[in-house]
């Protein structure tokens, strides 16, 4: 007779009970779900996103359709803003709580079409917008060390994305939250100690995004246009047994990516915020390609606040006539339920609101699942 225990403290081990005296206990393998880059196209685990997927004539195997799901670890370390937060069933904020609802409907995004999610170690603004951000949320100590209390929860998604074959985009840094360390040599451990991190667990499917928008009000100048293509090259040195990560960053919306990035970049990260013809979307797209350094690789818009799902052509439809990916961004606005946004703390995970189910909808049928 067998029993089989299995201890969620114990990541992907499994014990065997066999008889009343022998324990065995089995490791699984780490990074069994794996992400790879050839040409435009995106890979998992040999085969290409999306395989032999179009739509309206439109070739939709190869791209990497997402959302911007910033806050999954998010957390607020200064006492005088943390009531913002609170969830209004219990009148208090709970980060495990958040990152728990975020991992109990990974699988609902997945069985619609959606395969990656941005997440950031420092978040985005929780109020969609903001011009300050007096709230502290960072997964880096002064001095570019890991907090535990983060990385354990970021821990819990990268582990349900990989069983779900999913590809999460990682963001190391965000404008507003980045003057957290002290000067450039804690950036740049920083930087270190994350992707040493994802090496020491073994992930394979995280695509890296150094920091959201580059080109807004950073601190560090490393962190700045000029200077933001040295950490993108650091984090791909960053090898072990002949792996490493695929890196790039991103800039604010309408921005068109500058040669440096486009020389060292893996893939390209454009937004879509303030762009509100379709059609610009397209024009983005082929500025895009005609910058110093390109060659063929990925496109994706990880970040765009435009919906019109219902209509013929939106943003989302003109990303993908261009062979780019898009990502959903929606935060709650001002006098709307707790249903709505997926930036907006505290977030409601599900897919809630008319706003979700129309991207949800059409990503579903665009992709296929």
């Amino acid at each position: 007779m067998k029993n089989q225990l299995i201890y969620p403290s114990i990541r992907k081990t499994t014990c065997l009970l066999i008889g009343f005296l022998v324990v065995v206990c089995i490791s699984q393998s780490y990074g069994q779900t794996k992400v790879q880059i050839k040409g435009e196209k995106f890979f998992i685990n040999g085969q290409p996103t999306y395989a032999g997927q179009e739509w309206k004539g439109h070739t939709i195997e190869g791209l990497l359709m997402n959302a911007r799901l910033v806050q999954g670890v998010f957390d607020d370390l200064n006492p005088e803003t943390v009531d913002r937060w609170k969830y209004p069933d219990t009148g208090k904020w709970d980060a495990n709580r958040n990152t728990d609802e975020f991992v109990a409907n990974m699988a609902h995004w997945k069985a619609h079409g959606m395969l990656s999610f941005t997440i950031n170690l420092q978040g985005g603004s929780p109020e969609g917008y903001s011009k300050v951000q007096p709230w502290h949320n960072s997964a880096f100590t002064a001095s570019g060390e890991l907090r535990p209390a983060y990385m354990a929860r970021l821990e819990k998604i990268l582990d349900e994305a990989e069983r779900l074959e999913m590809v999460p985009i990682l963001g190391l840094f965000y404008f507003g939250q980045d003057h957290r360390l002290e000067n450039e040599v804690a950036v740049t451990k920083a930087v270190d100690n994350a992707i040493n991190w994802l090496h020491d667990h073994k992930y394979k499917n995280v695509l890296i995004e150094i920091n959201n928008e580059c080109n807004v009000r950073y601190t560090h100048k490393i962190l700045q246009p000029e200077r933001i293509h040295e950490l993108i090259v650091r984090a791909k040195s960053i090898e072990r047994n002949g792996f490493r990560y695929y890196v790039s960053t991103s800039y604010g919306g309408g921005f068109i990516p500058l040669p440096n990035v486009v020389k060292a970049a893996d893939f390209i990260l454009i937004h879509g915020n303030g762009v509100a013809e379709p059609e610009k979307i397209v024009e983005m797209v082929a500025q895009t390609k005609s910058v110093e350094g390109y060659q063929k690789m990925p496109i994706i818009f990880n970040e765009d606040d435009h919906f019109d799902f219902d209509k013929d052509f939106n943003n989302l439809i003109a990303s993908v006539s261009t062979y780019a990916s898009w990502g959903y961004f929606d935060f709650r606005k001002k006098g709307e339920a707790f249903e709505e946004g997926y930036q907006s703390v505290p977030v409601d995970w599900s897919i809630s609101s008319e706003r979700k189910k129309g991207f949800f909808n059409l990503l579903k049928e665009i992709t296929g699942y």
